[in-house]
Order: structure tokens, then C-alpha cells, then sequence
């Protein structure tokens, strides 16, 4: 079994057995940051399951940052039999990008940028909008690494109401968190198997038009609890409740 106190690094590949070379940023970040040295080990991952525990031979440190390593184990993680998608609303300052780290760091499998009509964030298309989806990208990255994960969740292109409503139709459940809704969370009957799709709504909440579009492909309103939860925090909760309630934590 992996050492989860190992540091996790990246790489394009992880080979079995043999001799494995960590390059560019994620060298940089082993020998500047976490000033790793020849003996140590670390665990690569490709964030799609492959993983190997290697012990560093060499370091070469600076801006052309370079570690060559020997592999001691290598392993495969298959993805969860019931996989959870977040569609999280666009949220305004930091907090869309503390959404993405919670829930990835919670076991999200893929996150979905939701253009709701009430997000402040607006993520227009162009260098603007491609900036932000990055910045997602890159946090759902640095917190799949912190907490070991195998794989790393897919951060997609934003998407619309009328395209969350044809997604949320394909999945094998639905469920739109909504505070003032009778039915919760634990009433629901959960699937063993395939995709679960969480909506979780901006700051102002989701609006009458969206959650009629969303229930009409086929969702479920839920409410959490007896409380109602930020934007950041509300999937983060939910995967929690998911993980207990169904098989993802077995």
C-alpha cells in the first residue's frame, strides 16, 4: 500500500519498474520548495490512477529543475464505481476557487463551471474567462496533490443552464441543492453505480426558471440540513454525506 505521508508529484507518465524522471515545474517545486534530496522518496502520480513510489538518485535544482529517480512500487487506482460531478456556480472573488479545492480535496470526480443567472462572475469568453477556467484547473491540480489523491478531477469548459439540463438527463441521478425545499438529501434513493450530478447555485441562489429546466430533465431538490451553506462549502458537504451514504468510502 502507497505511504500517505510520501509528497505526491505529477508527471505526463509513471512507468512501472525502472528509472523515472521528474522535469519542469514539478522538479522545481521537489528541489526548491520541499528541497528534496538524493535517498528521499516521493510518490509520482499521472492523476489518472497510475502511481509509483520512488526513492531520488539525483537532483539537479534551479530553473531547469531536473530529479531522477528509482521506482520501488508501482500501483493503479481505479476511479470509484459511483462517480460524483460537481456543476458549481461561478462564484465571485476566491470563492469559486475554494469550492474547486474542497470539493476535489472531498473526492470530487469532475467539476463543471456553471453559468447560473445569478453568478456575479460572469467568466465572459476570451483571455479573461480562459484565465479563470485555468485557475480552477490548476486548484483542483494543487489540492488533488495534497490530499494523495490518484486521479485528478477534470475541470470542464463553463457551461450553460439549457447544457447543465442536457447533462443532468444523461446521469444516473441529479441532485440540485436547494435550502427551502421540503425533501433532503438522506430521502433519496442513491445509485450503486455510474454518475451522480451535484448542482450547487450561486451566492443569490438558483433561480425559479433554472431549478424548473433542471428538474424538468429529470433532477431532484434537495435540501443539505437545517442550515444554509455557502457557495464554497455546500459540495464539499454534500460529497461528505455522499461518501458516508453511499459506497465511495467502503
Amino acid at each position: 500500500m502507497p505511504d500517505t505521508t510520501l509528497p505526491v508529484f505529477l508527471a505526463a507518465s509513471v512507468p512501472a519498474s525502472g528509472h523515472a524522471v521528474l522535469d519542469g515545474e514539478e522538479a522545481r517545486h521537489a528541489a526548491t520548495v520541499r528541497r528534496l534530496r538524493a535517498g528521499e522518496r516521493l510518490v509520482l502520480s499521472d492523476g489518472a490512477g497510475a502511481m509509483a513510489r520512488c526513492v531520488v538518485d539525483t537532483v539537479q535544482p534551479g530553473r531547469d529543475a531536473v530529479l531522477t529517480m528509482t521506482v520501488e512500487e508501482s500501483w493503479t487506482e481505479q476511479p470509484p464505481a459511483l462517480r460524483v460531478l460537481v456543476a458549481q456556480a461561478l462564484a465571485k472573488g476566491d470563492r469559486g476557487e475554494l469550492a474547486v479545492e474542497l470539493a476535489t480535496e472531498a473526492g470530487v470526480d469532475a467539476v463543471v463551471p456553471w453559468r447560473a443567472a445569478r453568478s456575479v462572475a460572469k467568466w465572459e469568453d476570451g483571455p479573461r474567462g480562459e484565465k479563470a477556467l485555468a485557475r480552477w484547473r490548476a486548484t483542483a491540480r494543487a489540492a488533488a496533490k495534497q490530499a494523495r489523491r490518484a486521479h485528478v478531477p477534470d475541470v470542464t469548459e463553463p457551461v450553460t443552464t439549457a447544457e447543465l439540463a442536457e447533462l443532468a438527463a444523461t446521469t444516473s441521478l441529479t441532485i440540485v441543492l436547494e435550502a427551502d425545499v421540503p425533501d433532503r438529501l438522506t430521502d433519496l434513493p442513491l445509485p450503486d453505480t455510474g454518475d451522480i450530478l451535484l448542482v450547487v447555485g450561486p451566492e443569490g441562489g438558483i433561480t425559479d426558471d433554472e431549478l424548473k429546466t433542471l428538474t424538468d430533465a429529470g433532477a431532484r431538490a434537495v435540501r443539505l440540513g437545517t442550515t444554509v451553506l455557502r457557495t464554497s462549502t455546500a459540495a464539499a458537504v454534500a460529497l461528505g454525506a455522499l461518501g458516508a451514504l453511499t459506497t465511495r468510502w467502503q
